[in-house]
This record gives C-alpha cells, structure tokens and sequence, in this order.
C-alpha cells in the first residue's frame, strides 16, 4: 500500500510527463451540479456566480454517453477571442452566422468556448470527448440539466468569463453544493486558496489548501477528488440497493 506522500507525488510525475498547459492554481471554477451554478475564485475570493447547464444525460466520462464528468479538470484551449455575443461554431470554426437568445430551433455551440482537460482518471477522456464550457442560445433551460456533456452558459455570461480565467485554470466539476469560500486574511499570500464547503454527505466539513508550491496543491486537490469520487460511486451504488 502506497504512503499518502508517495501517492501525491506519483500525481506529480503523471502530471508532469502528460500536462499540455500548466495549471493555473490562482484561478479556479466551481462548478455545482446540484445547484447547477459555476463559481470563479481568484485569489481566495469569489469574484463571481453565474447560473448553468449541465448534462441532461447524467455524470461520468464513458464514451458515447454524453455525460458531464466529475472531478478536477483544467482549461486547456480558449477558442473565441473577440467574437460577437450570438456567434456559431462548428467543429469549432466560425460559421459566420449570429444568434439571438432563444432563437427557435437552433441548439449550436455560441460565442465561447472554453475546452477542459481532465487531471484524474474519473475524467481522463474529458479532452477527447470535447467536453467544453460554452454559450448556447437555449438560455431558457440555463439552471436545469440540458446539456449533452459539457458546462452551457448565457452568452453574456461565457463572454465575460472567458476574459477573466486564464489558460490552465483549475476546474472542479462537484455533485455537492457550491462551496462558501472565504477570502484569506491580508497577510496570507495571494496565492493561497482557502475553501470553507458545505456539508456534503451530511457531514460537517472544512476544506484548506493552504500550500503555496502549485503542483502540490492540485496534486492534493486530485487525490481529494479521487476519494470524492469513490465515495459517491459507493452512495449511488447503496440507494440502488436500497
């Protein structure tokens, strides 16, 4: 059995030898599948909320179920610079055309998009499987489960977040609450992040990554979404039972 030092570390070498951007830990999303609501923190603090839609066909990252994956992600690509609120990609091209909020019948990809990588193995395909956080003219359907995998946004929303995170910023997809997070105090680093959760599975808990070498801190995140993970296989698994 590995010691809890030696299994962060091997996250680390498994990082380093496969990670295409560098994660970003002074920037991180929170997405909440519960509340369907994404939070961006910089710093320690939340700078904003914005409401969302995930997957209406469940969590997970098998191929072809077209499902939100959970866990913590990374921002690996940001396709969209500058182009207008409405405006419709294709296999991630510009086709040109302009869409206004709600226009009937149309479903496409708009304005944004922000392409996620995965950083564990409950959501290794997450790149592969064009998993993205991104506009949709379906605004009306924001803040219930609509999508077909990926995280959609209002247009205005995606916009002004895409200018906001960098590449690399850290992403956590969570079935549970959003988290309250609490801004460090002034003489705490600028780095630090500092989380204080809800209570998920009914328990009381308290969250804080207060270490300020990077690459351990997401190392440490990924384990954490690791046992997350396993433990909501095992809820699920009970109420089947049950």
């Amino acid at each position: 059995m590995l010691r809890l030092p030696a299994l962060i570390f091997s996250f680390i070498s498994i990082t380093s030898a496969f990670a295409l951007t560098p994660v970003d830990t002074s920037s991180q999303l929170i997405v909440s599948v519960r509340d369907q609501k994404l939070m961006l923190v910089q710093n320690g603090a939340k700078v904003a909320t914005y409401p969302v839609s995930t997957s209406m066909f469940g969590l997970g990252d098998a191929w072809g179920r077209m499902t939100t994956p959970l866990g913590y992600l990374a921002v690996e690509k940001k396709i969209g610079d500058n182009v207008p609120t409405g405006a419709v990609f294709h296999n991630r091209r510009l086709t040109g055309e302009v869409l206004q909020p709600n226009a009937p019948g149309r479903d496409p990809i708009t304005t944004r998009i922000i392409w996620l990588r995965g950083l564990e193995a409950q959501n290794a395909h997450a790149f592969k499987r064009c998993i993205y956080i991104h506009g949709t003219p379906e605004e009306k359907k924001i803040g219930r489960p609509a999508s077909y995998g990926c995280i959609r946004m209002k247009s205005s929303d995606v916009a002004a977040l895409y200018d906001r995170i960098p590449l690399g910023a850290l992403v956590q997809i969570t079935p549970e609450r959003l988290p309250k997070v609490v801004k460090p105090p002034r003489s705490q680093p600028a780095n630090t992040f500092v989380t204080a959760s809800a209570k998920p599975q009914n328990q009381e808990q308290t969250v804080s990554a207060q270490t300020t070498g990077a690459t351990l801190s997401v190392a440490q995140m990924r384990l954490g979404g690791s046992v997350a993970a396993q433990r909501q296989k095992a809820k699920l698994e009970l109420n089947k039972r049950l």
